[in-house]
């Protein structure tokens, strides 16, 4: 299966044509609001604007707004959309009241607000996504502990999001911690976390996971989708959160013709590992077996809810 990343605001015509072409492959789109939510992307207010264009809803209001973006992810669900994905700059979440919220959406969409408003924007939109999914299903993929766009040059030249994603520290803890106060403990949620701090795989991720039902950890990602970053990753978070709360493996590359190789660096990586618990007799061989099984292809599976898109198509 494939998962293509698109725009809140795509029309995602791609999608169309394969479902009506009649062929079998599981290409889906992947719910990514960045446009719409992000005060600092390019055309945020134009975004916004667009975005209630195409849903027949007022953007101007904070009610229309959100409404708005629930009848975009349901665009996105009767393709077989079954993820969204979020590439903040860091993991803060914000619980604000109706009221606080409304206040803050009209100063960022009027363009009077600071820096400062459009980080606690993010913030309570990512609690939002959270409240939107316990509705529609949708799996949550937080992308934080990047820097993106840094080489200004290369961004000037070819856009965002070419590459020049460097880590940055990032807390966990405390920038979740209003999210999880209002959704930690909701069984029927699902938010997968990915960062480029690997300092926070031990610290802060994995007792996370292993103590909330909502979360899991997404596999190693950009600079740790390698054998040692792998290996690294296995050895930090296994023995707090187990490995029943990650999510296997889900190769997340533009290099197309790398998907296949990816995997089997994955596999290999972790049967290592397996196998070291083995020759330790810490896992007997039919038990390492079945997890090696269970992280090359049913966990992916059942945090992507793909069996639950299959049915519903």
């Amino acid at each position: 299966m494939l998962a293509t990343t698109d725009s809140a605001l795509d029309p995602l015509a791609d999608h169309k044509a394969i479902r009506n072409s009649g062929w079998k492959a599981r290409i889906l789109p992947t719910f990514r609001p960045d446009a719409v939510v992000d005060p600092e992307f390019a055309g945020f207010s134009q975004n916004v604007t667009k975005l209630g264009e195409q849903t027949g809803e007022d953007t101007s209001t904070w009610i229309g707004y959100l409404r708005a973006l629930r009848m975009a992810r349901e665009r996105f669900r009767s393709l077989g959309c079954t993820a969204t994905d979020h590439g903040h700059p860091t993991a803060r979440t914000a619980n604000l009241s109706p009221r606080e919220a409304s206040d803050l959406f009209t100063r960022v969409t009027a363009g009077t607000s600071d820096a400062r408003d459009h980080e606690l924007f993010r913030a309570q939109m990512l609690t939002e996504m959270a409240r939107m999914s316990l509705d529609d299903g949708l799996v949550m993929q937080i992308h934080a502990g990047s820097a993106r766009n840094h080489n200004r040059q290369l961004y000037e030249r070819y856009g965002r999001d070419i590459g020049a994603d460097i880590p940055t520290a990032t807390n966990y803890v405390d920038a979740l911690r209003p999210l999880l106060d209002q959704f930690g403990n909701h069984r029927n949620l699902t938010i997968i976390l990915f960062t480029l701090d690997e300092s926070t795989y031990g610290r802060e991720l994995a007792p996370l996971a292993g103590h909330y039902p909502c979360l899991r950890l997404g596999p190693p990602w950009w600079f740790y989708d390698s054998p040692e970053g792998m290996m690294r990753f296995r050895e930090q978070v296994t023995e707090t959160a187990g490995f029943y709360n990650t999510v296997g493996f889900n190769d997340d590359t533009r290099a197309f013709l790398s998907i296949p190789a990816r995997h089997d660096v994955a596999r290999r990586t972790d049967c290592a590992f397996l196998a070291r618990l083995v020759a330790e007799h810490r896992l007997d061989e039919d038990e390492a077996l079945e997890v090696a099984y269970d992280l090359a292809y049913r966990l992916v599976k059942r945090a992507y809810r793909l069996e639950e898109a299959r049915d519903g198509a």
